[in-house]
């Protein structure tokens, strides 16, 4: 299966919607695609764009982790003007029960800032958040956090805990490479400043290891380009 939720249309519209991409079969090397719109209840996710949206599994249970992104301004503070202005979404877990559509917020003292395209990796019951970009103060902090989801009989537990040696990087391309193994490229490290910097990142246990690798030959028009 394939979550979609949220996202900005060319319209400047946002969207809140939660889909599930599934394959209904195989035939003839013909693939066909069903998607289903999930409808929601409880504390569900604005419409936000630049977050992430990931799966963590516990106990033989699964959820959809919603977190970061930018949104509009609230509708009191909207203004001609300013009517397509967006704000960093306050920094909250959302956990989202794809089978009973309910969604539940959980605010952790540990996430201080709503950060958006940030890099999120999930592995069990893990999601790790890097960097990010926070637009209230325009930085991108070198954020490392893990944050682990308990999924008893009872209700989840949600805890976050802040790791050293993070990166600076919004908007980059995170690849899976093995199964303990990811690499991200591209992104920015500075409002004008593209990321040229290749980073291995490595998890064993609850451990998580960030390293540079070798840099790729940019052609020229990545080089000199400003995007």
């Amino acid at each position: 299966q394939y979550i979609i939720h949220g996202g900005k249309t060319p319209n400047n519209e946002l969207s809140d919607k939660i889909y599930v991409m599934s394959v209904v079969c195989k035939n003839n090397k013909k693939v066909t695609f069903r998607c289903t719109e999930k409808d929601l209840v409880g504390d569900v996710p604005e419409a936000r764009y630049g977050h992430s949206i990931d799966m963590v599994y516990s106990r033989g249970k699964s959820m959809g982790v919603v977190f970061g992104g930018r949104s509009y301004i609230p509708s009191a503070q909207r203004t001609t003007e300013k009517w397509n202005s967006v704000a960093d979404c306050l920094p909250h877990i959302f956990l989202v029960d794809l089978e009973f559509g309910c969604s539940t917020s959980y605010i952790l003292p540990e996430l201080q800032d709503g950060l958006s395209f940030h890099v999120s990796i999930a592995r069990n019951d893990t999601i790790y958040i890097l960097g990010g970009h926070s637009l209230a103060n325009n930085i991108r902090p070198a954020n490392l956090y893990r944050i682990r989801v308990d999924l008893p009989l009872g209700s989840p537990a949600v805890n976050c805990t802040v790791l050293p040696g993070g990166i600076s990087v919004s908007s980059a391309i995170l690849t899976q490479t093995n199964s303990d193994e990811f690499v991200i490229v591209g992104g920015y490290q500075l409002e004008n400043q593209k990321r040229m910097v290749c980073n291995i990142i490595s998890l064993e246990g609850n451990k998580i290891e960030i390293r540079e690798m070798e840099t790729p030959d940019w052609t020229p028009d990545i080089k000199h380009s400003k995007l």
